[in-house]
């Protein structure tokens, strides 16, 4: 899969994140979207080094698992690590 693919599914990866994971983010929706898309290639990178899994096909589900995983962990990181600036 392409670096174009990969920022598609990043994007839409990073939407899906929010959703189940809602709260106000200090950067706003543009971050998370930014986000989703680190976190789709680092879900993808992780995963295929555990698990073995083929990263390559778009409309894999297990692509798109990893993808949004990967965008959870990032979302939760980013608001553990801004969050407490925000406030302060």
């Amino acid at each position: 899969m392409g670096i174009l693919g990969w920022i598609v599914l990043g994007l839409i990866a990073g939407a899906i994140a929010k959703a189940i994971m809602p709260g106000r983010d200090p950067g706003g929706i543009i971050i998370t979207m930014l986000l989703g898309i680190v976190g789709a290639i680092v879900g993808g990178f992780v995963g295929k080094a555990i698990f073995g899994t083929d990263i390559n096909t778009f409309f894999s589900l297990s692509t798109w698992l990893l993808a949004i995983l990967g965008s959870l962990i990032v979302l939760g990181i980013y608001r553990l690590v801004t969050g407490n600036r925000a406030r302060a």
